[in-house]
Protein backbone atom coordinates (compact mmCIF):
# COMPACT_ATOMS: atom_id res chain seq x y z
CA UNK A 1 0.00 0.00 0.00
CA UNK A 2 1.29 3.50 -1.18
CA UNK A 3 -0.68 6.44 0.89
CA UNK A 4 -3.11 5.90 3.83
CA UNK A 5 -5.71 8.89 3.91
CA UNK A 6 -6.47 9.30 7.89
CA UNK A 7 -9.38 11.09 9.04
CA UNK A 8 -10.56 11.31 12.72
CA UNK A 9 -14.15 12.07 12.56
CA UNK A 10 -16.96 13.08 15.46
CA UNK A 11 -20.76 13.56 14.44
CA UNK A 12 -20.41 14.65 10.83
CA UNK A 13 -22.35 11.95 9.55
CA UNK A 14 -23.55 13.84 6.02
CA UNK A 15 -20.30 15.25 5.25
CA UNK A 16 -19.13 11.17 5.84
CA UNK A 17 -21.41 10.47 3.27
CA UNK A 18 -20.49 12.83 0.64
CA UNK A 19 -16.64 12.26 1.41
CA UNK A 20 -17.39 8.66 0.59
CA UNK A 21 -19.47 9.97 -2.95
CA UNK A 22 -16.03 12.20 -3.72
CA UNK A 23 -13.86 9.14 -3.01
CA UNK A 24 -15.59 6.73 -5.20
CA UNK A 25 -16.19 9.37 -8.45
CA UNK A 26 -11.95 9.95 -8.13
CA UNK A 27 -11.51 7.29 -8.82
CA UNK A 28 -8.57 6.45 -5.67
CA UNK A 29 -5.39 4.45 -7.13
CA UNK A 30 -5.59 0.34 -5.67
CA UNK A 31 -2.48 1.31 -3.88
CA UNK A 32 -4.45 3.83 -2.07
CA UNK A 33 -6.56 3.48 1.07
CA UNK A 34 -8.93 5.55 3.41
CA UNK A 35 -9.41 5.33 7.10
CA UNK A 36 -11.82 7.03 9.16
CA UNK A 37 -11.47 6.72 12.67
CA UNK A 38 -15.15 7.31 14.78
CA UNK A 39 -13.85 9.38 17.56
CA UNK A 40 -17.36 8.45 20.02
CA UNK A 41 -19.68 9.33 17.18
CA UNK A 42 -23.69 9.21 18.69
CA UNK A 43 -25.10 7.45 16.89
CA UNK A 44 -21.84 5.56 14.99
CA UNK A 45 -20.56 6.51 11.86
CA UNK A 46 -22.14 4.22 9.03
CA UNK A 47 -21.58 5.47 5.67
CA UNK A 48 -24.10 3.77 3.53
CA UNK A 49 -22.10 4.40 -0.28
CA UNK A 50 -20.33 1.39 -1.16
CA UNK A 51 -17.03 1.88 -1.72
CA UNK A 52 -14.99 1.09 -4.72
CA UNK A 53 -11.73 1.47 -2.88
CA UNK A 54 -10.07 0.47 0.52
CA UNK A 55 -11.73 1.35 3.36
CA UNK A 56 -11.66 0.71 7.07
CA UNK A 57 -13.88 2.14 9.69
CA UNK A 58 -11.96 2.25 13.45
CA UNK A 59 -14.76 3.36 16.34
CA UNK A 60 -12.41 4.60 19.60
CA UNK A 61 -15.34 4.66 21.39
CA UNK A 62 -13.54 8.18 23.46
CA UNK A 63 -16.56 10.09 24.07
CA UNK A 64 -14.89 12.88 25.92
CA UNK A 65 -14.75 16.04 23.93
CA UNK A 66 -11.54 16.93 21.90
CA UNK A 67 -9.48 13.88 21.66
CA UNK A 68 -9.03 14.18 18.24
CA UNK A 69 -5.12 13.57 18.47
CA UNK A 70 -5.36 10.23 20.17
CA UNK A 71 -8.17 9.41 17.10
CA UNK A 72 -4.96 9.96 14.20
CA UNK A 73 -2.80 8.61 16.11
CA UNK A 74 -4.79 5.37 16.73
CA UNK A 75 -6.05 5.50 12.74
CA UNK A 76 -2.20 6.18 11.56
CA UNK A 77 -1.09 2.92 13.86
CA UNK A 78 -3.73 0.99 11.70
CA UNK A 79 -2.70 2.54 8.50
CA UNK A 80 -0.06 0.49 6.23
CA UNK A 81 0.87 2.93 3.75
CA UNK A 82 4.00 4.13 3.20
CA UNK A 83 2.88 7.66 3.52
CA UNK A 84 0.22 8.85 5.31
CA UNK A 85 -2.08 11.83 4.52
CA UNK A 86 -3.63 13.39 7.91
CA UNK A 87 -6.64 16.10 8.04
CA UNK A 88 -10.14 16.80 9.03
CA UNK A 89 -13.33 15.80 7.89
CA UNK A 90 -14.26 19.41 7.13
CA UNK A 91 -11.04 19.18 4.22
CA UNK A 92 -11.31 18.05 0.95
CA UNK A 93 -8.72 15.79 -0.77
CA UNK A 94 -8.14 16.49 -4.68
CA UNK A 95 -6.83 13.30 -7.05
CA UNK A 96 -3.86 15.37 -7.77
CA UNK A 97 -2.78 15.99 -3.74
CA UNK A 98 -3.31 12.31 -3.53
CA UNK A 99 -0.63 11.77 -6.11
CA UNK A 100 1.50 14.24 -5.17
CA UNK A 101 2.13 12.19 -2.05
CA UNK A 102 1.88 9.05 -3.54
CA UNK A 103 4.85 9.76 -6.23
CA UNK A 104 6.89 9.85 -3.19
CA UNK A 105 8.86 12.62 -4.40
CA UNK A 106 9.00 14.43 -0.60
CA UNK A 107 9.64 12.65 2.75
CA UNK A 108 7.00 15.46 3.77
CA UNK A 109 4.37 17.09 1.22
CA UNK A 110 3.06 20.34 2.55
CA UNK A 111 -0.40 21.87 1.68
CA UNK A 112 -1.96 24.89 0.64
CA UNK A 113 -5.68 26.13 1.46
CA UNK A 114 -8.89 27.06 -0.45
CA UNK A 115 -12.30 27.25 0.28
CA UNK A 116 -14.59 24.68 -1.52
CA UNK A 117 -17.68 22.37 -0.94
CA UNK A 118 -18.70 18.71 -1.63
CA UNK A 119 -22.45 18.34 -2.54
CA UNK A 120 -24.71 15.80 -1.47
CA UNK A 121 -23.73 13.41 -4.86
CA UNK A 122 -19.88 14.33 -3.71
CA UNK A 123 -20.00 16.43 -6.59
CA UNK A 124 -17.19 19.04 -6.06
CA UNK A 125 -17.73 22.96 -6.25
CA UNK A 126 -16.15 26.36 -5.59
CA UNK A 127 -18.78 28.48 -6.81
CA UNK A 128 -18.95 31.66 -5.17
CA UNK A 129 -23.17 31.95 -4.32
CA UNK A 130 -22.52 28.20 -3.14
CA UNK A 131 -19.78 29.77 -0.70
CA UNK A 132 -21.87 32.43 0.27
CA UNK A 133 -24.78 29.97 1.22
CA UNK A 134 -22.56 28.55 3.45
CA UNK A 135 -22.00 31.33 5.02
CA UNK A 136 -19.11 33.06 3.36
CA UNK A 137 -18.85 36.72 4.10
CA UNK A 138 -19.57 37.93 -0.52
CA UNK A 139 -16.94 40.86 0.59
CA UNK A 140 -14.88 38.23 1.88
CA UNK A 141 -14.91 36.62 -1.59
CA UNK A 142 -14.94 39.63 -3.72
CA UNK A 143 -11.57 41.02 -1.62
CA UNK A 144 -9.45 38.00 -0.85
CA UNK A 145 -10.60 35.12 -3.51
CA UNK A 146 -11.09 31.62 -2.25
CA UNK A 147 -7.27 31.66 -1.20
CA UNK A 148 -7.42 30.58 2.88
CA UNK A 149 -4.54 30.47 5.64
CA UNK A 150 -2.87 27.04 4.98
CA UNK A 151 -3.83 24.40 7.65
CA UNK A 152 -0.81 23.30 9.89
CA UNK A 153 -2.59 20.26 10.91
CA UNK A 154 -3.06 18.45 7.27
CA UNK A 155 -0.12 17.23 5.66
CA UNK A 156 1.17 14.21 4.06
CA UNK A 157 4.32 12.42 5.30
CA UNK A 158 6.27 9.03 5.58
CA UNK A 159 4.42 6.68 8.23
CA UNK A 160 7.97 5.81 9.71
CA UNK A 161 9.12 9.58 10.16
CA UNK A 162 5.66 10.24 11.40
CA UNK A 163 6.18 7.80 14.13
CA UNK A 164 10.16 8.75 14.60
CA UNK A 165 8.91 12.41 15.15
CA UNK A 166 6.36 10.80 18.04
CA UNK A 167 2.90 11.12 16.01
CA UNK A 168 0.98 13.85 17.14
CA UNK A 169 1.09 15.49 20.60
CA UNK A 170 -1.93 13.68 22.87
CA UNK A 171 -0.95 15.87 25.99
CA UNK A 172 -4.01 18.00 25.98
CA UNK A 173 -6.12 15.25 24.96
CA UNK A 174 -10.08 15.46 26.95
CA UNK A 175 -9.15 19.25 27.73
CA UNK A 176 -11.61 21.95 27.15
CA UNK A 177 -9.47 23.47 24.86
CA UNK A 178 -9.33 24.39 21.46
CA UNK A 179 -7.07 24.18 18.85
CA UNK A 180 -5.07 21.38 20.70
CA UNK A 181 -2.00 22.78 18.62
CA UNK A 182 -1.12 18.82 18.98
CA UNK A 183 0.68 19.21 15.16
CA UNK A 184 3.59 21.54 16.44
CA UNK A 185 6.16 18.99 17.59
CA UNK A 186 5.80 16.97 14.91
CA UNK A 187 5.96 20.19 12.43
CA UNK A 188 8.82 21.39 14.37
CA UNK A 189 10.63 17.98 14.18
CA UNK A 190 10.27 17.47 10.17
CA UNK A 191 11.62 21.85 9.71
CA UNK A 192 14.50 20.29 11.82
CA UNK A 193 15.32 17.72 9.89
CA UNK A 194 14.91 19.14 6.60
CA UNK A 195 17.54 22.15 7.85
CA UNK A 196 19.76 20.13 9.01
CA UNK A 197 19.45 18.14 5.19
CA UNK A 198 17.78 15.14 6.45
CA UNK A 199 14.43 14.59 4.84
CA UNK A 200 12.82 16.69 1.73
CA UNK A 201 10.14 18.70 2.39
CA UNK A 202 8.26 20.64 -0.73
CA UNK A 203 8.60 24.01 -1.05
CA UNK A 204 6.09 26.35 -0.82
CA UNK A 205 5.40 26.71 -4.52
CA UNK A 206 5.26 22.75 -4.85
CA UNK A 207 2.16 22.81 -2.72
CA UNK A 208 -0.84 21.15 -3.66
CA UNK A 209 -3.74 22.36 -3.16
CA UNK A 210 -6.29 20.67 -0.45
CA UNK A 211 -9.96 22.64 0.18
CA UNK A 212 -12.05 23.33 3.21
CA UNK A 213 -15.67 23.29 3.40
CA UNK A 214 -16.77 26.90 4.86
CA UNK A 215 -17.12 26.95 8.83
CA UNK A 216 -16.08 28.53 11.84
CA UNK A 217 -13.95 31.29 11.58
CA UNK A 218 -14.26 31.71 7.69
CA UNK A 219 -18.34 32.41 8.16
CA UNK A 220 -17.27 35.35 10.73
CA UNK A 221 -17.72 33.09 13.96
CA UNK A 222 -15.78 30.12 15.73
CA UNK A 223 -18.64 28.03 16.51
CA UNK A 224 -20.33 28.40 12.83
CA UNK A 225 -21.47 25.05 11.79
CA UNK A 226 -23.47 24.88 8.28
CA UNK A 227 -26.71 23.00 8.06
CA UNK A 228 -25.22 20.92 11.07
CA UNK A 229 -22.68 19.37 9.04
CA UNK A 230 -20.29 18.92 11.86
CA UNK A 231 -20.11 18.61 15.26
CA UNK A 232 -20.96 20.89 18.04
CA UNK A 233 -17.82 21.19 20.37
CA UNK A 234 -17.74 24.56 21.27
CA UNK A 235 -14.30 26.09 19.89
CA UNK A 236 -14.54 29.56 21.66
CA UNK A 237 -12.70 28.24 24.75
CA UNK A 238 -10.83 29.96 28.07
Amino acid sequence: MKVSIVTAILNSHKVVERQMRHYKGMPLPRDVEVIFVDDGSDPPLNPHAEPNFNFKLIATNDFRAWTQPKARNIGVKDAVGEYIIVTDIDHILSRTLIDTVRSGQWDVVRFRRELGIIDELGQFTQDVEELVRYGVPRERLERRGVRVTPHTNSFGIRRDLYWKLGGVSEKRVGMEVHPHREEQPIKAGYKKLAQDGKITVNADDERPVIYVIPNGRFCGDKDYNPFGLFHDLKRKTR
